[in-house]
């Protein structure tokens, strides 16, 4: 496609955009009397319309029923699990079998490390990205102490090389290479949150298992944001949390991934609980654990009803729009962006601006990154005041994510617009 570089031609896109009625379906922050434009999906995605609705769906089957809602009603609670993992199945690019809907994503992560790093002698290493989310940091650090080992001798870290921004893939490549004979696990993060740079999972997962290795991913800015087909992949395991591309609220519940064939292994090691028991004879109250013989048999304690509800008001959301429609416009949601953005870039040059999010892949997400060697937290705050909603991250970042389903061309247009003044006035 060929873009203009004016307001009518913005509008035109939205005008002739598929996907344009599911604007209404959110909540778009106000201020000043009209709607602002909120590029932040990438940390807390918009409110649903409906996620009051299912949330009073929930109450009002409480109301009623009181705990028999588990079993009663028109949409027993003992079933919405079901109704959870088929439409997040076509978004993961997995089985519905092989996912479960739980937790958070750290302790996701935590869970899948006990099954899945399986430290035998030499063979303890794990290879991860440098400056992964911090969480991820912490998660791995407090695993690898609680099993007596020390993270300094574990964790292999690759990093971007001097003066790039980016890891690149060859380097994933190398590491895996020369520390096969000592490697146990690779970890590593789908989208990388400060410079949205995505990487290639598939590869990846690869070369870990032909080093003998098992590969997991943390997918907090990949998952509802581009394409993943984690199945086809042979990925071992992921986890996920859904507050932001999947718009489910703050401190929504998470998700996990794990690969169907360990869904039948009787002795893999695993953190049990009573709702990851046998459904079938779960009311028996045996000892032993028998799991469920999917990815939920990873559960450990009953549900929030109402978390699921509000999940489940986004899905439905993405089952109406149709996620391979979401990817399409979403991509060209960002090559508008990249051409809008390049003359300002040009014009103000790299001492002021420059874009560190990769574009020379078509599997790039929502996110971009934008890097400010001085005045970043001031145009930072000039953006705000124009009444934009985009993220500040040190050093120097402003991150920022249209995102497909209540986004628009304008609002890529105006942010562009004000990111250009913002920088001009700023000596």
């Amino acid at each position: 496609m060929e873009f203009g570089n004016d307001i009518e031609f913005a509008r035109q896109l939205d005008d002739a955009d598929p996907l344009k009625r599911f604007r209404k379906c959110f909540h778009i922050p106000r201020g000043e009397g009209k709607e602002q434009i909120y590029f932040l999906g990438n940390s807390l995605g918009l409110q649903p319309v409906n996620t009051r609705e299912e949330i009073n769906r929930v109450l009002q089957q409480w109301a009623n029923y009181g705990v028999e809602a588990f079993f009663q009603g028109e949409e027993p609670w003992l079933e919405m699990h079901e109704r959870l993992v088929e439409p997040l199945s076509w978004i993961i690019g997995a089985r519905p079998a092989e996912l479960v809907v739980m937790n958070q994503l750290t302790i996701n992560l935590h869970l899948m490390m006990v099954s899945f790093y399986r430290p035998q002698g030499k063979r303890n290493k794990i290879i991860c990205e440098a400056r992964a989310f911090p969480s991820d940091q912490y998660m791995l650090e407090t695993h690898l102490k609680h099993l007596g080992l020390d993270p300094k001798d574990v964790i292999i870290e690759i990093t971007p090389r001097t003066g790039e921004y980016h890891i690149r893939t060859e380097d994933i490549l190398a590491s895996v290479t020369q520390h096969r004979d000592e490697l146990a696990l690779i970890f590593w993060g789908g989208v990388n949150y400060y410079t949205g740079q995505v990487f290639d999972m598939e590869l990846i997962t690869r070369a870990g298992h032909e080093a003998g290795a098992k590969v997991g991913f943390d997918l907090a800015h990949a998952a509802g944001n581009i394409k993943l087909r984690l199945h086809e992949w042979n990925v071992d395991f992921a986890c996920w949390c859904s507050y932001k591309y999947l718009n489910s609220g703050p401190g929504a519940i998470g998700g996990a991934f794990i690969h169907s064939r360990y869904h039948h292994l009787a002795d893999m090691n695993r953190f049990a609980g009573w709702w990851g028991y046998d459904k079938t004879s779960r009311f028996r109250m045996e000892p032993g654990f028998v799991p469920i013989q999917t990815a939920e048999g990873w559960q450990q304690s009953t549900p929030s009803i109402l978390l699921y509800a509000s999940h489940f008001a986004a899905l439905k959301i993405f089952s109406d729009a149709g996620f391979e429609n979401l990817l399409i416009k979403a991509e060209a949601m960002s090559r508008y962006l990249y051409y809008l953005l390049q003359p300002v870039v040009d014009f103000h040059g790299s001492s002021k601006i420059n874009i560190i999010t990769p574009v020379d892949n078509n599997a790039h997400g929502c996110q971009l990154s934008l890097f400010f060697p001085k005045h970043g937290q001031e145009v930072f705050k000039k953006l705000t005041a124009a009444g934009i909603f985009a993220d500040w991250r040190e050093p120097g970042v402003i991150r920022i994510a249209p995102v497909p389903l209540y986004n628009t061309f304008t609002e890529i247009f105006e942010f562009v617009g004000a990111l250009g003044n913002a920088i001009a006035d700023c000596k």
